[in-house]
């Protein structure tokens, strides 16, 4: 029988009622206590991390997570994490890029209703992770939310309210669970080195959605605050150089400063390639704009902050990004890098 972790950090899953709406306040022990089945199946031990609504959650917490699950990495079979919704795909990416080749599942969870409600989604989602974490041969990050299993690189919250919040974006679903029945779609790369821990990340990262009108010297200020820019760009990604709002005077600006931009989309799905037109030609060819691709914005966020921890060395920056970690990005396979 397999040993599994169970790692709580608060979230809509572990809520109760206060005067000031919903709050996370059940413990990891009494979380297990309304799943009496998953002891049939595994060995389950509960440790509560933190106990935070997922708004509140931060970088510093993604390092704690992956430090734990480094910590007891020998001791146990696979790990599942209970988390708010509202940034679960944000963790998701950030343990992806801390936690490297794991030869272990480490599945995160959560609910749009508290376990403790009489109608909720907490105990099928709960559940499903667990089922999935013992299942042979599953290994790496994962969110598992209403009978589907995403990696974590490619998860992205759709709905508010519905038990079916997430969407695996530019990327199948890796598996769908139905109660003990699980059909894996995308298998676990079989060829993986030794687990990688990594210990720093840089939340020194924008993301700037343009919408029209948008003065360019916002660029100005963010630049001052920050290390890498994203630009949440329009279609397949482009950059406003019109009359008097234009971007690129203050791109060459980021350059000389030897700031790091990407290119993303608002667009959800097909992802960006800003070199189809003239207004992302310029951009990525002549200001050392980078772009996101395929990935989500939620990765190519996390994933920025992992390399900034690294590097700030543009070419080395370049070359880091387009590296595919957990299948976060396939558009750049023809890329020299």
């Amino acid at each position: 029988m397999k040993r599994l972790l169970l790692l709580t950090t608060g979230g809509t899953i572990a809520s109760v009622k206060t005067e000031n709406g919903l709050a996370p306040g059940t413990t990891g022990e009494e979380i297990l206590s309304y799943i009496p089945e998953a002891k049939h199946i595994c060995q389950i031990d509960a440790v509560q991390i933190f106990n935070l609504d997922s708004t509140n959650l931060q970088p510093e917490h993604w390092l704690e997570i992956a430090a734990k699950i480094r910590d007891e990495y020998d001791r146990y079979d696979g790990f599942v994490i209970t988390h708010g919704t509202d940034t679960m795909a944000y963790t998701s990416a950030a343990l992806s890029y801390l936690i490297q080749d794991p030869d272990k599942p480490v599945i995160l969870t959560g609910a749009q209703r508290p376990i403790s409600a009489a109608i909720t989604d907490a105990t099928k989602n709960l559940m499903d992770s667990i089922r999935f974490a013992v299942k042979d041969g599953v290994h790496g990050v994962y969110i598992v939310f209403d009978g589907k299993a995403i990696l974590g690189t490619r998860a992205r919250k759709v709905r508010t309210k519905s038990y079916s919040a997430f969407e695996s974006i530019n990327y199948p679903v890796a598996a769908f669970i139905d109660d003990k029945r699980i059909l894996q779609y995308v298998e676990a790369d079989e060829e993986r080195g030794s687990v990688c821990f990594y210990d720093r990340i840089d939340p020194s990262v924008f993301l700037l959605k343009l919408i029209p009108g948008m003065e360019p010297e916002i660029l100005r200020y963010i630049g001052s605050r920050y290390d890498a820019i994203i630009i949440e760009s329009y279609g397949v990604g482009g950059i406003p150089f019109y009359d008097k709002r234009n971007f690129l005077e203050e791109l060459a600006r980021l350059r000389e400063a030897e700031k790091i931009v990407v290119i993303a989309t608002q667009v959800m799905l097909e992802g960006s390639d800003a070199e189809i037109y003239e207004v992302g030609f310029k951009a990525v060819n002549e200001y050392h704009v980078l772009q996101a691709y395929d990935m989500t914005v939620e990765a190519a966020s996390v994933k920025l902050m992992w390399i900034l921890g690294i590097t700030r060395d543009f070419a080395k920056v370049r070359e880091l990004f387009y590296r595919p970690v957990e299948h976060d990005i396939v558009s750049t396979q023809q890329l020299e890098i």
